[in-house]
């Protein structure tokens, strides 16, 4: 694919030529743009995200048993965070569900696409199921921020009152869009999604209307303070969907899919083996794969899976992601990650916000 002008024009040279385009690490600096996610409104480039376009007559049905959250009954503007499993449980892929009336609309990570892609078409089989991947034909724009609502205003837009996973067609400056509510952020945070001979124009005007340009390390950041796992990053195929804590992409009320009995046997049982957690770090961050134990054991209590050092007033915080065995799940509890002191506790992460 040519890379389009909105890409080349955010960070003249930063990209290669490829069959995707890359987004710009870093604009200005990291810290000016993680302040500008969590205080300010940051504004960054979405479109190598992937999409899927889900048509036909029994769409909703087949999907409703390809995925772990219900479809089945969302309404028409909504969305949903879902895992696809396998029969045994565990995690194939993470995505988003929207309902556009006639089709359905799966966001995912560029590099889940072909996986999932070719997976679903293993389990359409008499189905009246039509997959398209549209990647190429939308590109969204991230705006995140406690400034977020009022520059998009300034900048033009009639910005409804929307729920989290709400979508909503609408025009701005002629040019028709779609805007997201995003799910879950400790700041308003939204998605616009336009054909991307629109996106430059867009990019420009909320640029000029104060928002800041936020490359990749910055977002990187910030999905480690809120403490959202990734996944290929902290999720992987062998894990469960109860050990990640995203217990927003479970419906216990669906009916069946693949890999709910696994699910459903979690459930009854009450608390699985090990989960998601976030440490506060005492020093040099370990790397992911770093296993955390008790002081003086040799015993594994738990993984390290992201780590990051967060710019907060007067300083860096670091802090890592990771898995902690259910045992030694306890807020405050002291362990050892590799040279670091490290203490379990929630997120987000405190002091961020």
């Amino acid at each position: 694919m040519t890379l389009t002008a909105f890409h080349a024009e955010q960070s003249p040279g930063s990209h290669a030529e490829s069959d995707k385009p890359t987004a710009p690490a870093v604009f200005a600096d990291v810290r000016s743009e993680f302040a500008a996610l969590v205080s300010g409104c940051g504004l960054f480039d979405l479109s190598t995200r992937a999409r899927i376009a889900v048509a036909g007559a029994d769409r909703v049905r087949w999907l409703n048993g390809m995925i772990s959250n219900k479809v089945r009954d969302l309404a028409a503007g909504r969305g949903v965070y879902a895992f696809v499993l396998n029969p045994q449980g565990h995690i194939l892929g993470d995505l988003y569900a929207y309902n556009r009336g006639d089709s359905f609309l799966l966001e995912t990570e560029q590099s889940q696409l072909e996986k999932l892609l070719n997976l679903f078409r293993r389990y359409i089989i008499m189905d009246k199921v039509e997959l398209a991947d549209i990647s190429d034909e939308l590109v969204a724009l991230g705006i995140t921020g406690g400034k977020s609502r009022s520059i998009m205003a300034a900048a033009g837009f009639e910005l409804p009152e929307l729920q989290p996973l709400e979508v909503r067609a609408l025009s701005w400056q002629e040019t028709k869009a779609t805007l997201v509510r995003g799910d879950g952020e400790q700041q308003e945070s939204y998605q616009v999604w336009l054909a991307p001979e629109g996106a430059a124009k867009l990019w420009n005007t909320l640029r000029q209307n104060g928002a800041t340009p936020v490359g990749t390390a910055a977002l990187e950041l910030y999905r480690i303070a809120l403490g959202v796992p990734r996944y290929g990053v902290d999720i992987h195929e062998r894990d469960l969907p109860q050990e990640t804590g995203q217990m927003r992409a479970l419906n216990f009320n669906k009916g069946c899919y693949i890999g709910q009995e696994i699910v459903e046997r979690i459930r009854s049982r009450g608390n699985v083996h090990r989960k998601f957690t976030g440490f506060l770090v005492e020093g040099p961050l370990p790397a992911p794969e770093t296993k955390v134990r008790a002081e003086g054991s040799d015993k594994d209590a738990g993984e390290i899976t992201s780590s990051a050092s967060l710019p907060v007033a007067g300083g860096e915080q670091p802090v890592a992601l990771g898995y902690i065995r259910h045992e030694a799940a306890v807020p405050g509890k002291n362990l050892q990650a590799g040279e670091a002191n490290v203490a379990v506790t929630e997120t987000p992460f405190a002091g961020v916000w």
